[in-house]
């Protein structure tokens, strides 16, 4: 009797040994079986509205940006509240790598060029390895080439120039929201100060947000807080809200803004419109994306 029970002791504790042994290598292949994951469209564009976005542009990809804005809303039926006047930067963007682009553009607004570079130094991932937040490195010129009034003689190309930097911190909460916040360094050149105020060093922090509402459309707003570096009794802080709207091949976006300039360096240092008086741009951000390097296929 004795060596039954025994007997049957064992046998049990050898079938609880083996089921022990069978959870944990399930969980061991559970475990082994969660991907890391990239997370992306946290924004639909590689801008929010007038800010750079977290966002990059595929390897090989070239983006082709129109940047418009009317007058000013508050300009009267005699200039059809903004119509009848418009400013406008055309850009091109191209995906170096997945994580590192380059751009250049033109704008209608001081007939600025501008340059940039952009690079991802860490992008949000889920899953086995999780990366909370992206980060972005963002690195600008801008040259104003308006031609000087007859009879004098033009500023040289070093007091007509711009720089900026600008990190971007950013991360995508849910398919619904992502929030980014961009400490920015404006440094122009020459300036012509309009108070003790006035630097050639301007320091901002900038938020940006997009909220999905539908399949297609999504509400952003970008807003930046000039810290110092500028007289704020004539200066603004620049505010821009609007939609996207996902059309299949391009982004197309509706705003409204109290900026002009389509620049950092613009629309930082030279805003002056006022929300609370009505002097507000209506306009639209269009993008395309064209596929120029073909993917090799393996």
């Amino acid at each position: 009797m004795v060596k039954k029970i025994c007997f049957w002791v064992c046998c049990l504790g050898s079938s609880q040994s083996i089921a022990q042994s069978d959870n944990l290598l399930n969980l061991v292949q559970d475990t082994d079986s969660i991907k890391t994951e990239y997370v992306t469209n946290a924004f639909k564009s590689s801008r929010v509205i007038n800010n750079q976005s977290i966002e990059m542009i595929g390897k090989g990809v070239l983006d082709f940006r129109i940047l418009h804005r009317f007058g000013l809303l508050n300009s009267g039926i005699s200039n059809f509240y903004g119509f009848d006047q418009a400013s406008f930067r055309l850009g091109f963007d191209y995906g170096i790598t997945q994580n590192l682009s380059i751009g250049v553009g033109r704008s209608t607004y001081q007939k600025e060029l501008d340059g940039s570079i952009k690079w991802r130094i860490l992008q949000q991932t889920q899953g086995r390895k999780e990366q909370p937040f992206s980060l972005v490195w963002v690195s600008g010129v801008t040259l104003n080439t308006t031609p000087a009034p007859s009879g004098e003689i033009s500023a040289p190309v070093s007091d007509r120039s711009g720089y900026y930097h600008e990190l971007l911190i950013g991360r995508k909460f849910n398919e619904n929201f992502s929030f980014q916040l961009n400490p920015i360094l404006v440094h122009r050149n020459r300036i012509q100060p309009t108070s003790s105020k006035d630097d050639n060093n301007v320091v901002a922090i900038g938020f940006g947000l997009r909220m999905k509402l539908s399949r297609r459309i999504a509400f952003v707003a970008d807003y930046d807080y000039v810290i110092s570096g500028l007289n704020k009794e004539i200066f603004e802080n620049p505010l821009a809200i609007g939609f996207d709207i996902e059309t299949g091949g391009h982004v197309f976006q509706l705003h409204f803004s109290n900026t002009v300039g389509m620049n950092e360096n613009a629309f930082l240092t030279k805003t002056t419109n006022q929300w609370g008086k009505g002097a507000v741009n209506f306009g639209f951000n269009l993008s395309r994306v064209f596929s120029i390097r073909k993917k090799k296929i393996s």
